[in-house]
């Protein structure tokens, strides 16, 4: 048995008319003739709601007492007992009294569901697990009762409640909804225009976003290749530090206002180190990007600011989503933080959104590091600092306080240095050392303004002065190199958990990979080469980036996997300590090739297993179906031959008929044989020219009775572009199968109507049907659906249809025939550049 159905009225406000609607619906199904029941169905004693119950099969309640009250829920097993084909359950959302069988109602729902029973449901959209902060910011009440969205999401039909909210206060102030005396005080708080504008504009974005849903499959589904809006890529720059949830959240609802939107999460991690950001934190950023449908992406730049924004740019994004700054108000006055350099300088290109959260000016909660690899700037400071500060100092202390002392002096020139060592490095820090030695010997000590010393005394002091200014200079220079190497370990460690869990996770993208790794060094091209010995050619396996190379020794950089692989970066020379994380990646690439290969094999076995079960069936099929036509004709012709009994005219013709139909029968069982062996070998090649519907498909039915067949091909139909013969085969099965099934007196019906650019030939039947489970496999070779006898064919004639119009660019769709049997779609393509049909709607659809 199916799955049953399920319908839900979605409301944004209470009092909107939901339950009215569904009662309107269950009256227009009964008057249809369909079994529909009210489960459970809440009137909050509003006249007009409660008129629509009239004329309905009620289902008792089930009474439960909960602390010394008695109160009453739906009966789902005097429901289930009732096995009705439709049955109304209102208010999805609601808690069941504990002591039933479940805890809310939208589990009572699902076991109604399983059960083959078609479900009419009502909800308001605060009750949305996903939008209850929402809710509740805007209205400031919090919802206790809630329903997953997956639940509402997976509903076969989903149909907005919408009324304006000045209407609904107007439906309140007349009563309609809440009793007089609670109708002040609703208005003047939950239903304030501004709430329900608010709820409406949720309702209306959520209800779009599940059509856009129906949409893309119905696309997928007609094969529709048209062009729709461009995407929004939105960036997310994530820092690590607890504010980035806040960031990707808000992301996400700017990704939902636009079709087909898309987050992209980045974690710029500079060169120098990893040092604000928490890998847990960052794991859980992660999860929540991937939950919401997002990407997540860690790069490695030298400037953060730089490096975000040519991944904004180099993924073609159309907005970048950035936290304003964690740093204190006075850090701004030294260097602008990352938001402000970034919104500077996106150009016109770019929308920033600097966004604001709990965490802004509290300062970072870690230390910023400092790496060896100084920039320029630094360098150039530390020059300056280590050489025209000490000739400063000598000229100030020289004309202002000359008798300061040499001690004095030797702790004012040893500032300068350690200064040096701070901004520069080693090398500054050396130069200042020596320099300022000099100027203490010329300035300050006697004889002065000569480069001898008198006093032994001071030789030693000038001596220790010069070994403290460099041993101080190499333990700054050795505790920045530390750091450089703990921060770079820091990123590799981090990367390296990163491939790990790419592999724990089956990604199975090499492309992905390789992308990855140009992301991760700033690269302009990844390629993976292979070979199958020494001394043949290289060949491309797998390729990202614009300039590859298609040997091993033209790249900027090359690494070896094995004897017969490797891997070939472009755009810049890599130093030697990345090329352990590169090694990683080429390993990681080799074992995801590797598994591709693998897939593809497992796939052609599959393929090999299914052509040997169709060769068994096959070999069933003409064991059995041809040998039965072949044994009536045999006996027939026998007969006829016989000399020891004389035919009368009659019999004689009997029999010839017969052997007539039996002929018949093995030429459409060995005809679609052939069909399906020419579509298993590739060998099908149509002829497409402009054609009639109306001039093909009569000729389709020549071989069903004329009376079992109602043909509607208008002639204003445009041409199709189809192989005729072809579609004809195609029509000629299908048609043939709905005769088969469709009951005694019951005709067929064949019409074609034309919508945009393709043509719809519909073949509609009222036999038994097929269940949703069961109508992809109608169309697979040798198979009958349900208890079809073993003399109506090998189970051919769909799957070479199905065939054949894929061949001529159609497709061919197995629908619902309402109130019962199937009908076949065929749609195919309008010919030539003709323009798009524009279908008349009936005036309710339009107005």
């Amino acid at each position: 048995m199916g799955r049953g159905k399920l319908r839900i009225y979605l409301g944004a406000a209470p009092g909107v008319g939901k339950t009215y609607a569904m009662l309107s619906e269950a009256h227009r199904r009964v008057e249809r003739g369909t079994d529909c029941v009210v489960g459970f169905v809440e009137h909050h004693s509003r006249p007009r709601t409660e008129v629509m119950l009239h004329g309905l099969e009620l289902i008792e309640r089930r009474e439960l007492g909960y602390r010394g009250s008695t109160f009453t829920e739906m009966d789902v097993d005097a429901i289930l007992a009732r096995r009705p084909a439709v049955a109304l359950v209102d208010e999805l959302a609601h808690t069941n009294v504990p002591g039933s069988r479940n805890a809310k109602r939208w589990q009572d729902v699902e076991e109604l569901l399983q059960a083959g029973i078609d479900v009419i449901s009502t909800v308001n959209i605060q009750h949305l697990e996903s939008l209850g902060d929402v809710v509740e910011t805007i209205t400031g009440v919090r919802q206790r009762e809630t329903v997953p969205d997956e639940v509402a999401r997976r509903a076969d039909q989903i149909e907005l409640v919408d009324m304006s909210p000045q209407a609904l206060r107007r439906r309140m102030a007349h009563g309609n909804v809440y009793k007089p005396d609670k109708v002040d005080a609703a208005l003047s708080n939950y239903f304030r225009p501004g709430n329900l504008t608010a709820l409406r504009e949720l309702a209306l974005l959520w209800v779009a976003d599940r059509v856009d849903e129906y949409l893309q499959e119905y696309r997928g589904e007609h094969n529709i290749r048209s062009t729709w809006q461009a995407r929004e890529r939105i960036v997310v720059g994530l820092t690590g530090g607890p504010e980035g949830r806040t960031l990707i959240r808000r992301a996400a609802r700017l990704a939902e206002k636009g079709a087909g939107g898309e987050v992209l999460a980045v974690y710029i991690a500079a060169s120098d180190g990893l040092t604000s950001a928490s890998p847990k934190e960052l794991a859980v950023q992660r999860t929540l990007v991937e939950d919401l449908g997002g990407t997540f992406h860690h790069v490695i730049g030298d400037d953060v600011p730089d490096a975000l924004l040519e991944f904004a740019r180099g993924c073609n994004a159309t907005q970048i989503v950035l936290g304003v700054s964690r740093r204190r108000s006075w850090q701004s006055v030294f260097r602008p933080g990352v938001s402000a350099t970034v919104a500077r300088e996106s150009g016109p290109d770019l929308d920033v959104h600097i966004v604001t959260h709990d965490e802004a000016a509290k300062g970072r909660g870690l230390p910023v590091a400092r790496g060896a690899r100084l920039g320029r700037s630094r360098i150039i400071w530390g020059w300056v600092t280590g050489i025209a500060g000490p000739a400063l100092l000598a000229v100030l202390l020289s004309q202002l306080v000359p008798e300061l002392g040499l001690a004095n002096d030797m702790l004012l020139f040893l500032t300068f240095t350690v200064a040096a060592a701070l901004l520069g490095g080693l090398l500054p820090a050396l130069a200042s050392a020596a320099f300022g030695s000099l100027l203490l010997n010329y300035y300050f000590t006697p004889p002065v303004h000569k480069l001898t010393i008198a006093d032994p005394k001071n030789i030693v002091a000038i001596a220790i002065f010069v070994g403290v200014a460099v041993s101080v200079a190499s333990v700054v220079d050795l505790a920045a190199r530390r750091t450089h190497q703990a921060a770079r370990l820091r990123a590799e460690s981090e990367i390296l958990s990163f491939l790990a869990g790419s592999v724990l996770r089956g990604e199975n993208s090499l492309d992905a990979l390789l992308e990855r790794l140009r992301e991760t060094f700033a690269m302009q091209s990844v390629v993976l080469l292979e070979r199958t010995s020494e001394v043949d050619p290289w060949t491309t396996a797998a390729s990202v980036g614009t300039g590859t190379v298609v040997r091993p020794e033209d790249a900027d950089v090359d690494l070896p996997i094995g004897d017969d692989m490797a891997l070939a970066l472009t755009g810049r020379v890599l130093p030697a300590e990345d090329r352990r994380v590169l090694g990683a990646f080429a390993a990681q690439a080799a074992v995801v090739l590797d598994r591709q290969r693998l897939v593809d094999e497992a796939e052609k076995s599959r393929e090999l297993a299914e052509a040997n079960r169709i060769r068994t069936a096959l070999l069933a099929a003409v064991s059995h179906d041809l040998r039965t036509p072949l044994a009536g004709i045999k006996a027939s012709v026998t007969s006829l031959r016989s000399d020891d009994v004389e035919w009368s005219e009659e019999d004689k013709a009997e029999l010839l008929e017969g052997i007539e139909d039996g002929a018949d029968r093995l030429a459409a069982l060995i005809g679609n044989l052939l069909d399906m062996s020419r579509l298993n070998t590739g060998t099908v090649v149509p002829l497409i020219r402009e054609t009639d519907l109306d001039e093909v498909v009569p000729m389709a039915l020549g071989g069903v009775p004329e009376e079992s067949v109602d043909l509607d091909i208008p002639e204003t139909l445009p041409m199709v572009a189809v192989d005729r013969g072809l579609l004809e085969r195609a029509v000629a099965n299908i048609v043939e199968n709905a005769v088969k099934y469709s009951p005694t007196g019951q005709p067929v019906n064949v019409s074609a109507s034309a919508l945009a650019s393709r043509v719809e030939l519909r073949v509609v039947d009222r036999g038994p049907g097929v269940p949703d489970e069961a109508k992809g496999r109608i169309f697979e070779p040798f198979q009958r659906h349900g208890d079809a006898p073993r003399g109506a064919g090998v189970g051919l004639g769909l799957a070479v249809a199905r065939g054949f119009t894929e061949a001529i660019g159609g497709t061919l769709t197995a629908e619902d025939t309402p109130g019962g049997g199937l009908t076949m779609v065929i749609t195919l393509p309008i010919a030539g550049d003709g323009p798009p049909v524009s279908p008349e709607l009936p005036t309710s659809a339009v107005t």
